[in-house]
């Protein structure tokens, strides 16, 4: 679960602040889904390999959404690139203790952890994983989807002025049609929160804080699939979530199953920043720096994308399908130990247009 210890929003500098921070949340959560989705062995686990692409591919839409957001208040998107392993953006964790996340290879232990990242507020009794990864929860910290809320009610309050229409707004139908949209007035904002939220977490709209009696909490987006958090879980659990009318929860694990065939541990090399591939085979330093330059230029589009340069969502989404083909190439490389390694998302600037 992640947890934001942050005050509530009071001028239009704290929204966009706390904006900042939700774009580096967005987007810190993609390394490490993309590490666990690249890192499937072709040929196996389709149905873990198509869950953890649509969470990963929303989590760049729930960014965009977050930048429109905070061009239309005025404010200038900054994509960055943090290290893993390392915490996420802001304060995160039990008394401002931070979660440190960690780029680990498909396995049990990469869906605990991004079912402990997605985790809604007041989880559903049928939810078998809880946010072992935290602890106890800090007094003053909140979920992302609590932290969003607050802003939310934040943006309500501001006059039509506040808003600046049709400012470097990201929009490119051709990847997200009717997913990512331009934000344009506080209706526009409402939306994109409640989508980023439902996408995460699921709702619990209806329901009495701190009671599940007599409420159903829901696990389904608005797109009717199953949230992220619950997405992992289906791999996690190798079980289907289902709706179960017996079940006065509304939803149970199963009886169907996900067939998952998780790969041998210690294969993969975890945290591959923390790697000194100076001393490995020339193979795996070219496919390391392969990695690193595809990711870089993925960065950079992105940034041209939110500061209104037309057709930069479609350059960084390109380059994001010639990082997975950088990363499959470098699972393949065996270094001195015998591991191999994936992209360890380094940004190593480059001139635009270089490849």
């Amino acid at each position: 679960m992640i947890r934001l210890a942050v005050k509530k929003p009071t001028t239009i500098e704290d929204a966009r602040s706390q904006l900042q921070t939700a774009i580096g949340v967005e987007f810190g959560t993609l390394p490490p889904y993309l590490y666990a989705l690249y890192s499937i062995p072709p040929q196996t686990n389709p149905e873990s390999n198509q869950l953890i692409r649509s969470v990963a591919l929303q989590e760049m839409i729930h960014m965009c959404l977050a930048c429109n957001i905070l061009n239309a208040l005025g404010g200038n998107p900054v994509i960055q690139v943090q290290q893993y392993p390392g915490p996420l953006p802001g304060d995160i964790g039990p008394n401002n203790t931070p979660l440190t996340v960690h780029l680990y290879p498909f396995s049990k232990e990469a869906l605990a952890q991004g079912m402990a990242i997605e985790e809604p507020v007041d989880p559903p009794d049928y939810q078998v994983m809880t946010a072992t990864l935290l602890g106890e929860t800090g007094p003053k910290a909140v979920t992302i989807g609590e932290f969003y809320g607050a802003l939310d009610l934040f943006l309500s309050t501001l006059p039509p002025t506040a808003w600046t229409p049709n400012r470097n707004q990201i929009v490119d139908n051709q990847f997200f049609p009717g997913q990512l949209y331009a934000v344009n007035n506080y209706a526009d904002a409402h939306k994109a929160i409640t989508q980023i939220v439902s996408e995460g977490e699921g709702t619990n709209e209806g329901t009495k804080k701190g009671s599940k009696e007599g409420t159903q909490y829901n696990p389904i987006d608005f797109q009717d699939q199953p949230a992220h958090y619950f997405r992992f879980g289906e791999i996690f659990h190798e079980r289907v979530l289902t709706k179960d009318l017996a079940n006065p929860l509304g939803y149970t694990w199963g009886p169907a199953r996900i067939e998952v065939t998780w790969p041998p541990a210690g294969h993969i090399m975890a945290d591959p920043g923390q790697h000194d591939f100076s001393h490995e085979p020339p193979a795996a330093q070219a496919a390391q720096a392969a990695c690193n330059q595809t990711f870089s230029l993925m960065i950079e589009a992105l940034q041209r994308a939110v500061e209104g340069v037309e057709g930069a969502l479609g350059e960084g989404v390109r380059h994001m399908f010639d990082l997975r083909m950088a990363a499959l190439h470098a699972f393949t490389v065996p270094l001195n130990n015998g591991q191999v390694a994936g992209p360890a998302f380094l940004h190593v600037p480059t001139v635009h247009g270089d490849k």
